[in-house]
């Protein structure tokens, strides 16, 4: 049977166990990447196309009648056309679930760093400021604690929910959950505008959708606290970039991190990716890349195509 993976190197840098996929489909073809101009060529005659970010359109779908299942290594499947490929009969799978605890490590990480204030203090420890300090201690930038402050979660699926519990638990905090956006009330949840005024912190869960497309925005900027800090682990388009920049720059918020942008390389810029914005940090899609994340996601492939040869439905979204 032949199979290919088209952009392996989204996924490992030579550093993940790929015997057990190997074992099922001999002779797999491992691209570290595929240019879109060659992505036809390398699909061609097969029968499983392995991929993660690159796009699976309905135009590459029509080209060869070999194909029988596409199967992504991430959660989102955005990038494949799904009506094309029910119609044409073609199974595609994703993986779920694989890199909750690396996204969580990360979000508490990140308010962590920037409650501490752990750059900004590390600089004054190496730049001879402390050594020219009249004290053993240095008091520049404010540190408060995290316990009884409020997270609000947006976005109570399996990432909101770790990191909500690890929060309470770790960090002593209260959580708070916005309703779905676009959707019926929840008991137990409020309004994302009712909710930003009481957020210590905020940390964003969920997809993007036509309804949280630039969910946080000016106006629910202006609604949240001067000390509070923004996470964003989920879509670069949840949030306006340029809002963010603002805000930041007016310290009409207390901090953010981002790490997803609305382009993924951003080769067209972003205004987040300015240097003067102050109490801010960036990071390239890292949050969910842990090497055991990046592992459980590639052996999540593996399970999903020995079921398909089997013809069992697993992680099936057509």
């Amino acid at each position: 049977m032949k199979a290919v993976f088209l952009d392996f190197a989204t996924l490992s840098r030579g550093d993940l166990d790929t015997s057990r996929l190997e074992r099922i489909l001999p002779g797999l073809e491992l691209h570290d990447v595929t240019p879109d101009g060659e992505i036809v060529k390398r699909i061609a005659g097969c029968e499983i196309v392995l991929l993660n970010k690159l796009r699976m359109t309905r135009e590459r779908m029509e080209t060869d009648r070999s194909l029988r299942l596409i199967t992504v290594a991430a959660t989102g499947t955005n990038n494949v056309d799904l009506d094309a490929a029910r119609e044409r009969g073609i199974a595609v799978c994703n993986v779920r679930d694989y890199c909750t605890t690396s996204v969580t490590q990360h979000v508490l990480a990140a308010i962590l760093l920037l409650t501490h204030r752990l750059r900004e203090f590390g600089q004054l420890a190496t730049d001879g400021s402390w050594g020219r300090s009249p004290q053993f201690t240095m008091l520049d930038f404010p540190i408060r604690e995290l316990s009884g402050r409020v997270l609000g979660i947006v976005g109570y699926g399996t990432l909101g929910r770790s990191v909500a519990q690890a929060a309470q638990a770790a960090l002593g905090m209260r959580v708070v959950i916005a309703n779905r956006a676009g959707a019926e009330r929840t008991p137990g949840r409020i309004d994302l505008h009712e909710m930003l005024p009481q957020v210590d912190v905020l940390s964003l869960h969920c997809p993007l959708t036509a309804a949280t497309q630039n969910l946080i925005g000016a106006r629910e900027l202006a609604l949240m606290k001067p000390d509070a800090l923004l996470i964003n682990t989920a879509r670069g388009g949840l949030i306006d970039s340029q809002a963010l920049a603002d805000a930041l720059r007016a310290r009409r918020i207390g901090g953010a991190a981002i790490d997803v942008l609305t382009q993924e390389p951003p080769v067209d810029g972003s205004p987040l990716l300015a240097t003067d914005l102050p109490h801010y940090l960036i990071t390239p899609h890292i949050a969910w890349s842990a090497r055991e994340a990046r592992q459980r996601c590639l052996d999540e492939v593996a399970a999903n195509i020995e079921a398909f040869l089997r013809g069992d439905s697993r992680n099936r979204v057509v």
